[in-house]
């Protein structure tokens, strides 16, 4: 037997230049085709893009390493955002309570019909958002913003339908509240 261990190892699973080449190939055009739809929904766990670009590069480097066998697994891009909420999740417990402090939107302008006015009212119910714990943005990011179903986001968040469901319908208590004390949906 020639070569290194690694090498021998690396025969013996079937592997080699070629098809470490093609599946390098698969990941990167995995990578381009999803990339865009990756960075939206990490971008809407974290509410910062440099902390989402950060999170899916961390996915997909923990993805890489096992791309062989994902890669024929039936929903790879489920499997990464699996990753990604992992990841989030773990950064959650990791990070103290970090306040943000963000300006108040100016006032509606007098012509309520005007795109300002819209988007005040989106920058207040994403503020409103932002301020949920963690795992009750997760769930209704995955939720609402990615379209999963409550088995879907279950699944994706590792907990039990009934959690999902109970932290969306706090969440909705909490955003119609926060939103009817602020007057922007009375």
């Amino acid at each position: 037997m020639e070569g290194t261990i690694a090498e021998r190892r690396l025969r013996m699973r079937g592997g080699g230049a070629a098809v470490k080449a093609a599946q390098e190939e698969s990941f990167r055009e995995f990578v381009e085709g999803s990339w865009h739809r990756l960075l939206r929904t990490a971008y809407l766990l974290t509410g910062d893009h440099g902390a989402a670009e950060d999170l899916v590069q961390t996915a997909l480097m923990r993805t890489y390493r096992h791309w062989g066998r994902i890669e024929d697994y039936e929903a790879p891009e489920a499997y990464v955002r699996r990753v990604m909420v992992n990841v989030n999740i773990s950064a959650w417990r990791r990070r103290k309570a970090v306040v943000h402090v963000v300006a108040e939107p100016p006032e509606p302008a007098a012509g309520a019909g005007d795109h300002q006015n819209t988007y005040a009212v989106r920058d207040e119910l994403w503020r409103a958002v932002c301020a949920m714990s963690p795992r009750m943005r997760t769930a209704f990011v995955l939720r609402y913003f990615e379209d999963l179903t409550e088995a879907e986001v279950a699944t994706a968040m590792g907990c039990a339908v009934g959690t999902v469901k109970s932290q969306i319908s706090r969440g909705l208590t909490k955003l119609r509240n926060d939103l009817q004390a602020e007057g922007s949906f009375r």
